[in-house]
């Protein structure tokens, strides 16, 4: 089961990384970030500022705890991500009910619409955290290589899920 802590640690780090560099990577991107989070209107415009800055700190929070290599911290990632992911799920779903074209602003500069597929990549992310929290409960021996094969592994999807937007377009062709 490490095995499973090792890949979903790797996969969840990718995508947080990508997300808070693709907000952080200047102000035009902060502040697009900020516009849509006031566009989702899940929480008054006023808070939304301070919801940016919670999510992240939440996300640079798992960034920080996934790199850790102590038991611990990796339960830590995954309880965190699985309830950051919780959050914006529900805010996602929200915002798909109601019908609203609000960007998605996760991993910076997208204009793809919120989406039935941005909620089918947060259910994805949140079973990957469950399912690496339980890897991360288990003790066992282990193969050097193949941690590192399967940490490739891990970070090869968590570049695909930061990319899901375009593969979703790719597959509607």
């Amino acid at each position: 089961m490490q095995y499973v802590d090792v890949a979903s640690r790797l996969l969840l780090l990718t995508v947080f990384a990508l997300a808070l560099a693709g907000k952080l990577s200047g102000r035009g991107a902060w502040d697009a970030f900020v516009e849509s989070i006031r566009a989702m209107a899940v929480i008054d415009r006023k808070r939304a500022p301070m919801a940016a800055v919670a999510t992240a700190v939440a996300e640079a929070g798992v960034v920080l705890l996934a790199m850790t290599p102590l038991r611990w911290a990796g339960s830590a990632a995954f309880v965190l991500a699985a309830g950051l992911l919780g959050c914006l799920t529900a805010a996602v779903v929200t915002v798909v009910r109601r019908g609203a074209a609000v960007p998605c602003r996760c991993f910076g500069a997208s204009e793809t619409p919120l989406g039935v597929p941005h909620v089918v990549r947060n259910a994805v992310l949140v079973a990957t955290s469950l399912l690496g929290l339980g890897g991360s409960l288990v003790n066992g021996p282990f193969d050097p290589v193949l941690v590192v094969v399967v940490a490739v592994f891990g970070a090869g999807l968590g570049l695909l899920m930061a990319r899901w937007d375009d593969l979703v377009s790719l597959l509607r062709v």
